[in-house]
């Protein structure tokens, strides 16, 4: 089980590749272009040029094979940000054509990248099992999800909101007034977390351990929205937000089934203190 298959090497994805690389692993990786696939070279990282929004579905045959390289792999991780929030609308074709490249091939892991976006804003502690459909972007995201959970061996990891390098969230609120819903918990995760979890789900595969079919991910401590993002934006050097009392649903994202399986601790557990790691 040596060599690992990453669709996906940017923010999250490459940071990932270069630690399995360091772990002895054989990986290749995807990027959407040219000056991409060179950076993934000088890691190590055996590169695949894959833009999957500029495939023609009537050529996915053909470039199946292009692709035998990069799909013959051990375990497959796929990290193909869903970009519903910038009001993207071909995810589910992306999802799709990705699968059509894959084709029959079975893996001892696949890994799809999702997030906690499947749960409803609602007041209730979200456990892996409580997803659903509320609105046009959870149906996508679950329809996406359907499609890899239907391959064998497959785990979905569900992202909470993502913080890291290049990712404070101090400038989020900044110098705004009058804000709804203060009382809202947050809900973070940061860049080190998402690497160490995949790594230990590679790690409990490759040791024969097993491996729960979804898996949320979110820092254990849940500041308030006002609390958090007023800290975040002194942490920069900004003008703190104001919140008014107006309450709104608030929902936890629950991330501790990955620990009681796989040993596996955060090595981020308090928000707060995330942000001097960004």
């Amino acid at each position: 089980m040596n060599d690992i298959a990453i669709v996906g090497c940017g923010w999250f994805g490459l940071p990932l590749a270069k630690l399995l690389v360091e772990q002895g692993f054989n990986v290749s990786g995807t990027k959407r272009t040219a000056e991409g696939c060179a950076s993934l070279l000088s890691h190590k990282i055996n590169p695949f040029e894959l833009d999957l929004s500029t495939i023609n579905d009537d050529e996915l045959e053909s470039k199946a094979m292009t692709y035998a390289g990069l799909f013959d792999a051990d375990m497959l991780i796929v990290n193909i940000p869903p970009g519903l929030r910038r009001g993207e609308s071909q995810y589910l074709t992306h999802v799709q054509r990705l699968i059509s490249l894959i084709g029959e091939r079975q893996y001892q892991r696949v890994i799809f990248i999702s997030t906690t976006g499947v749960y409803p804003t609602i007041d209730k502690d979200m456990t892996e099992n409580d997803a659903q459909v509320y609105d046009d972007k959870s149906a996508i995201l679950l329809k996406a999800e359907s499609q890899f959970a239907a391959m064998n061996n497959s785990c979905i990891l569900r992202f909470s909101g993502l913080i890291g390098p290049q990712r404070h969230p101090g400038k989020f609120f900044a110098g705004r007034e009058n804000i709804a819903g203060g009382n809202v918990a947050v809900n973070l995760v940061h860049l080190d977390d998402c690497i160490q979890a995949v790594t230990s789900i590679v790690k409990a595969t490759s040791a024969h351990q097993a491996v729960n079919e979804t898996y949320n991910l979110a820092a254990p401590k849940h500041p308030t929205r006002s609390e958090f993002y007023r800290y975040a934006a002194k942490h920069l050097g900004l003008a703190e937000p104001s919140f008014n009392d107006d309450k709104q649903p608030s929902k936890v994202i629950v991330g501790d089934l990955i620990c009681q399986q796989l040993a596996f601790n955060y090595i981020h557990s308090d928000p707060m203190l995330m942000l001097d790691a960004c």
